[in-house]
């Protein structure tokens, strides 16, 4: 096992590029090794010891390698990016566009996350203890794909635009959402246990399944009638009609 400790040296005021965090970057590597890799601050090239603190203990693959850490990272965007595999624990709150494209591993917060949060995700899971920004689990602007597979769970409440463009895999917010969960979805699940409103437009494909209120429908669904889901009943949708889909909508 290969456990990598990082603290912020300092506050960080401007937004850091730290898509180097990653336990398949640190692997087998040593401190001086890990310090070194880039990282930027704004427009500014600089490295990851620069920035952080930095403490190894052992040697190991990237499957058998930790990372943990500690403070407040809500201004360092992209770890944990293109992960395959390992551990990332952090005691704080993260920046945008965590954990996007990973395909395997586990990134665990233990605060906030911002938008993007396991952005076109292939693999692994990603668990989000306090509340997640906008666009959870989706693609980036011009993407016709966001998630892909893997697991996404919000302790907390989203923001607008969970799962847009989702084609697989399954996000779990235990709160509320913003509007437009499973925006243009092709594929996947989501499972809203708060409020949330107008979820699923121009869904061809997938499955939404909403345990509190939906403020708005979308005028795009067909009422299929009543259906048991693990004991529980639900009203069943089908949709986006308009784009000839063949979504599902449950809302209890």
């Amino acid at each position: 096992m290969q456990t990598v400790t990082i603290k912020p040296k300092k506050e960080m005021k401007i937004s850091v590029e730290a898509e180097n965090i990653s336990p398949d970057k640190f692997a087998g590597k040593t401190e001086k090794e890990i310090q070194s890799l880039e990282a930027w601050v704004g427009n500014q090239k600089t490295t990851l010891g620069e920035l952080f603190s930095i403490a190894v203990e052992g040697s190991a693959p990237a499957a058998d390698t930790k990372i943990i850490m500690e403070g407040d990272f809500s201004r360092v965007k992209r770890i944990g990016e293109g992960m395959t595999s390992g551990l990332v624990i952090i005691y704080g709150n993260v920046d945008m566009h965590l954990g996007n494209k990973m395909s395997g591993g586990n990134i665990s917060v233990k605060g906030n996350a911002d938008s993007w949060a396991g952005r076109e995700m292939k693999g692994g899971e990603l668990i989000i203890e306090g509340n997640a920004g906008y666009y959870l689990g989706s693609g980036y602007r011009g993407e016709t794909c966001g998630m892909r597979g893997g697991k996404i769970t919000v302790l907390g409440n989203a923001l607008d635009f969970v799962g847009e463009h989702m084609c697989g895999g399954e996000i779990i917010v235990k709160g509320n959402t913003g509007i437009l969960p499973g925006l243009s979805n092709n594929g996947g699940k989501i499972v809203i246990e708060g409020n949330t409103s107008r979820p699923g437009s121009e869904m061809s494909k997938g499955t939404i399944i909403i345990n509190g209120t939906v403020d708005e429908m979308m005028p795009v669904f067909k009422l299929e009638g009543n259906e048991d889901l693990g004991g529980v009943t639900y009203k069943k949708y089908t949709g986006d009609v308009i784009a000839n889909g063949k979504g599902l909508l449950y809302v209890r």
